[in-house]
């Protein structure tokens, strides 16, 4: 059993630069002869809050490694595309990885075999409950059993792979809303650190978000 934190990664940006999004923008308004060297920054500030839609020419993909529950929540968005590690096709014969919830900080990442002494009751629910479903899954498929019929028996902590894609006035909408104090803990453990990055890759676009 393998045990390891979230994490994300910025697979990349499609139309970030401001001038383009400003030259598409001011069709709108037909104000082409208003662009300027440097009048991008303050034309995209003043979409921000009124007029969002120009930023819909653009968007940002992430990958990210969470646990499944927090992609339950994740694909919920609909102005996106996922692609996401699947448990029917993928075969954890060799090991299952499990994602540490940010309550249980006594674990570290690593390979476990066997139950461990040094950590709370509590947490101890839980890291054995990791080692009874990955022995169980492989049971299964000893048995016989596909992974697709193995992976009942798979918890909500089990590690997966999501990319998602989305312009950027959908990001702006997903930080709000998954930043927020009343997300659940391990939506934010994920998506504030994100945010973060993105406040310095693209400050034009995201950096009034929970400012």
């Amino acid at each position: 059993m393998r045990l390891i934190r979230p994490s994300f990664k910025v697979e990349g940006f499609y139309m970030d630069d401001p001038t383009a999004i400003e030259r598409l923008g001011r069709i709108c308004y037909k104000s082409e002869g208003k662009i300027t060297s440097d009048s991008a920054e303050a034309f995209i500030k003043s979409r921000i809050g009124s007029h969002e839609s120009v930023i819909e020419h653009s968007a940002m993909t992430v990958r990210f490694i969470c646990d499944r529950g927090v992609t339950h929540e994740l694909v919920r968005h609909r102005l996106c595309a996922f692609s996401q590690e699947s448990t029917r096709y993928c075969n954890y014969r060799g090991g299952v990885t499990f994602i540490i919830p940010p309550w249980f900080n006594e674990i570290n990442e690593g390979e476990y075999k066997t139950a461990i002494d040094n950590i709370s009751s509590v947490t101890k629910v839980w890291f054995c409950s990791m080692l009874d479903a990955e022995g169980w899954y492989k049971v299964l498929l000893n048995a016989g059993q596909s992974p697709q019929q193995a992976r009942s028996v798979l918890p909500n902590s089990t590690k997966t792979e999501i990319v998602m894609t989305a312009n950027f006035r959908e990001w702006r909408h997903i930080f709000k809303l998954r930043c927020a104090n009343s997300a659940h803990p391990q939506m934010q453990e994920i998506m504030r650190p994100l945010l973060v990055k993105v406040k310095k890759l693209i400050p034009i676009i995201f950096d009034d978000i929970l400012s």
